[in-house]
């Protein structure tokens, strides 16, 4: 496999294991690679095919060379449900201190109505595959950050205790507790109980980490997702964050409630959902998120008076 585009960089021998399990898992014989983005340690490439086939390949060190793995077996099982398009992983493996994973290549497109129509129906048929308890038989991994998904019967605690009140301990290490306080935090924990009460949500399939670059429309118009955070919850979850930083066409809300209509109180659960998002991107990209972390904490206090 010819290195381009800076791949030169990475050791000879972690091409040579990469385009070996391509060859053995597809028969897929690489015959250049591309850098598309990253680093050495967390890069990913386009690898093409003597026969025309193209690979998406990602690249991890480290404690994150779990999340390669973790990522594949969402991959599988989103798949398997069958509702909406899914990159298909092709192989994974370990070589040193790396990890890699290839998957089907996606021609990915603009949305149109349609195909955003297309993502919303589907979207309700994924969260239509129920499980019995909420979490997943795995830790996984939501963007750099450890996901616990331990099994719990009631929902409530499950999303107070390994969603915001792990996210919370991560903060209170990286320095934001006492200003995290100040907003009311703790008051707010102790009052998920009655902000979802009488709400008993289903354990649904879920993405987990469904913002607008977790995806796409492909060519012929299907609606593609990938990226994801694998678990059984709350089906608001994925609808509360494909809120959160906006960039999905308003057909996939219409469709996905024409689908499958949303409960009384969605317009304030989706709040709670998304602070786990805002407070994970606190941990991960710093204080940039404190002052949205502290706007919702107050805002859904506001609902406890």
């Amino acid at each position: 496999m010819a290195p381009a585009d800076g791949l030169g960089a990475l050791p000879t021998a972690l091409r040579e294991a990469i385009a070996a399990a391509l060859r053995q898992a597809s028969g897929f014989v690489p015959l250049r690679a591309q850098r598309l983005g990253g680093s050495a340690s967390g890069a990913t490439l386009a690898i093409d095919a003597a026969d025309g086939r193209r690979a998406f390949v990602k690249l991890a060190a480290g404690e994150l060379a779990d999340a390669l793995s973790a990522e594949e077996d969402g991959l599988r099982a989103l798949q398997a449900a069958g509702s909406v398009a899914v990159p298909r992983p092709l192989c994974g493996g370990r070589h040193g201190e790396h990890a890699f994973l290839a998957l089907e290549w996606l021609e990915l497109a603009a949305w149109r109505p349609a195909s955003a129509a297309a993502f919303g129906a589907g979207l309700a048929a994924l969260h239509r595959h129920a499980g019995a308890r909420f979490g997943w038989p795995r830790d996984n991994w939501i963007g750099a950050s450890p996901q616990p998904n331990a099994w719990g019967e009631d929902w409530m605690s499950f999303f107070r205790d390994r969603r915001l009140a792990f996210q919370l301990e991560r903060a209170r290490r990286r320095g934001y507790g006492c200003e995290l306080e100040q907003s009311g935090i703790e008051r707010l924990l102790s009052g998920v109980p009655a902000l979802l009460a009488g709400h008993t949500p289903q354990p649904s399939l879920v993405h987990g980490d469904l913002w607008s670059g977790n995806a796409a429309a492909l060519a012929d118009e299907r609606p593609a997702i990938f990226d994801p955070a694998v678990h059984y919850a709350d089906r608001e979850v994925d609808l509360a964050m494909s809120e959160l930083f906006g960039g999905f066409p308003e057909e996939l809300r219409a469709a996905y409630r024409s689908a499958w209509p949303l409960a009384p109180g969605y317009e304030t659960r989706k709040h709670l959902y998304n602070l786990y998002h805002v407070l994970n991107h606190l941990n991960l990209f710093g204080r940039g998120y404190l002052a949205q972390a502290q706007q919702l904490v107050r805002r859904l206090n506001a609902e406890l008076r």
